[in-house]
């Protein structure tokens, strides 16, 4: 441990960078290949309540009855994702969560959508270690098929993501994005 007392997984929590030659970096490896097993479990899992229970396991944390996920789902730790209540997380999904992935209630997740918590750095010299930031989707966001979110994004609330966006900063509540990078292309007024 760090002279923290801070364990990697609540180093990267907390947005720490951390190299690929940390001496804890192994734990992360290990961690994953626990995930994997649950997740190759969850997908092969037909029973919404057993599939809830395994993503309970894989989460560390109860998953409401009223959340769903159809398979295949893909998630590399699982420990830093948080579900809310009436989440739905549509088949190919996939989620990197060593940075922190919150959900909170009544999001819709289409098909294919990739929602990323860390990135590495863009100079090639520093670019073996990971940067983690966390990602907020907020109540009643809908968030189209095949759109990737990176580190670091709020969706605010009763928004939409648009099929194919790929959202590289906040979006405000109330609002449809879409383009690569993500742009505001219309108010939602209800």
């Amino acid at each position: 441990m760090n002279s923290l007392n801070k364990t990697i997984f609540d180093r990267l929590r907390s947005g720490e960078h951390v190299p690929f030659t940390d001496p804890e970096y192994s734990q992360l490896h290990d961690a994953c290949v626990e995930t994997k097993k649950l997740v190759i479990a969850l997908n092969n899992e037909a029973d919404p309540a057993q599939q809830r229970s395994l993503l309970s396991k894989i989460t560390s944390r109860t998953v409401d009855e009223s959340t769903a996920v159809f398979t295949p789902f893909s998630i590399n730790y699982g420990k830093n994702l948080w579900l809310g209540k009436n989440v739905f997380i549509n088949a190919n999904c996939s989620f990197l969560d060593l940075g922190g992935i919150t959900i909170d209630d009544d999001v819709m997740i289409a098909p294919a959508v990739v929602i990323s918590s860390e990135g590495h750095p863009i100079n090639g010299k520093e670019r073996r270690q990971l940067i983690p930031a966390h990602v907020h989707i907020r109540k009643n966001v809908w968030i189209g098929a095949h759109a990737t979110i990176l580190p670091g994004v709020t969706i605010g609330e009763n928004s939409v993501v648009a099929a194919g966006a790929v959202v590289t900063a906040d979006v405000p509540d109330n609002v449809v994005v879409g383009g690569v990078p993500a742009k505001i292309i219309k108010r939602i007024n209800e």
